[in-house]
């Protein structure tokens, strides 16, 4: 169904994406939800005598959906976009973080992950601030 996308220009008068969904549960697995390469092949030609029922061969067909869904991604319609209203640029200014919360991210602002929310231990035998680990010399 994701094929179905205005942004393809699959859909139109000749194929519509109810059509889409029918040849994608005609092909797909019983009871799944993905398909493979070779499935979505397959869906590609189903829909390709759909759509350009006037080509003349199959092989045409097949040539003029691939050309018209190359290098075209899944749509993103419905989905919310980011907005910086009100608060929100001041509280996501990781510059203007402090205390603790300023750890969890480096200069550039970009977040440490586990390494700036956790306390890591090091297990060295010494305590937690000593600034002369491994000056002892050895030869006492």
């Amino acid at each position: 169904a994701v094929v179905s996308t205005q942004s393809t220009g699959i859909t139109g008068k000749l194929v519509t994406s109810t059509d889409i969904d029918i040849i994608f549960s005609k092909h797909k697995p019983k009871g799944g939800r993905t398909i493979t390469i070779k499935e979505f092949g397959l869906i590609l030609d189903e829909l390709a005598a759909k759509r350009f029922p006037k080509k003349g061969s199959a092989e045409e067909q097949k040539a003029a959906i691939r050309e018209l869904i190359q290098g075209k991604g899944p749509g993103t319609s419905g989905t919310t976009k980011t907005v910086k209203a009100g608060g929100t640029e001041r509280l996501t200014d990781t510059s203007k973080y402090t205390g603790s919360h300023k750890e969890r991210f480096d200069e550039s602002g970009k977040g440490k992950g586990l390494g700036g929310r956790e306390e890591l231990v090091e297990n060295t035998g010494y305590v937690g601030n000593y600034k002369g680990a491994d000056t002892y010399d050895k030869s006492h």
